[in-house]
């Protein structure tokens, strides 16, 4: 074989697009090393993918199958909007364990990065630019925009770099419907997505990032009503490690002829479930308290 299969799935739903595609990757994937691959693993399954979710905030919202809770959703959702970006390495300083990166900061924070400079951690690099706030103006001023971006790759870092960003780019326009109510398109491009291990909870979190940030933000300043409208989700990667395949089939693709898909998912809308997420929210702060403790942060 010389071509990667390119693979599309649309649905309604989240938690139906997420295991649509999961099923396209498991069915018409291809068998790809990795290098992330340990001796004796197998092979990864892999393709690229193009996710469209017709309409992110539509139960059902949330498949069971994926490696978290509920409240680790709730803790995805609060870092993709800013809560962990003070776990971010020195970069120059080799004992520094930290994240290199975390995608907030890089979208609020482009072309800067942490070094160590006299025993502190000071803000480095040439310029710093909040695209959330320039993306989020520029719908303002013309929801019709096609300029309305923001990207994380660095190419003065992340060349080296042994775990760069897999979120490349968002890509946003508004759509204004006959009623005068205003839906909030979205791209999303991913270089690398673990399908397994990654991808829902990254849509997940990010629906939520443009619901409560973006949208919410050009509603506050426009008076307007602002809805999210379709996300379109692509990976140039779309891949189940070769490691991770075994609990897959165990989870999933074994149990789809022997259970309904009700069985499959959670509705957010539920009260449990929605209590559950948003209880969880005070935990994640104390967690993460605890943890800058334990670090002397």
């Amino acid at each position: 074989m010389k071509n990667i299969p390119v693979l599309n799935v649309e649905e309604k739903s989240l938690a139906e697009a997420y295991e649509k595609a999961l099923i396209s990757l498991y069915n018409n994937g291809i068998e790809f090393p990795t290098q992330y691959d340990k001796p004796g693993d197998p092979l990864s399954l892999d393709a690229t993918m193009n996710i469209t979710v017709l309409e992110p905030l539509a139960d059902p919202m949330i498949h069971k199958a994926f490696p978290g809770g509920i409240d680790d959703l709730k803790e995805y959702v609060m870092e993709v909007k800013g809560i962990k970006d003070h776990w971010i390495k020195n970069m120059n300083d080799p004992e520094d364990t930290r994240w290199e990166y975390t995608y907030h900061g890089r979208l609020a924070s482009y072309g800067s990065w942490n070094e160590l400079q006299n025993g502190k951690t000071v803000l480095a690099g040439d310029f710093k630019i909040d695209q959330i706030e320039k993306v989020i103006q520029k719908l303002c001023d013309q929801p019709f925009t096609r300029q309305a971006q923001m990207i994380t790759w660095m190419p003065n870092i992340d060349f080296d770099c042994y775990d760069p960003p897999c979120l490349q780019s968002i890509w946003y326009r508004i759509l204004e419907d006959e009623d005068g109510v205003r839906w909030l398109n979205c791209n999303v491009r991913f270089r690398s997505n673990d399908a397994w291990g990654a991808n829902f909870m990254n849509m997940f979190g990010f629906t939520m990032f443009n619901k409560e940030v973006i949208a919410a933000e050009i509603e506050k300043r426009t008076g307007k009503p602002v809805k999210l409208g379709r996300m379109n989700w692509h990976a140039d990667s779309y891949h189940i490690y070769g490691k991770d395949i075994i609990n897959a089939k165990q989870r999933l693709f074994d149990r789809l002829d022997k259970t309904e898909f009700g069985d499959r998912i959670f509705n957010l809308s539920d009260e449990i479930i929605r209590s559950i997420y948003d209880e969880a929210e005070a935990e994640v702060i104390e967690k993460i308290k605890n943890y800058d403790a334990e670090q002397g942060k």
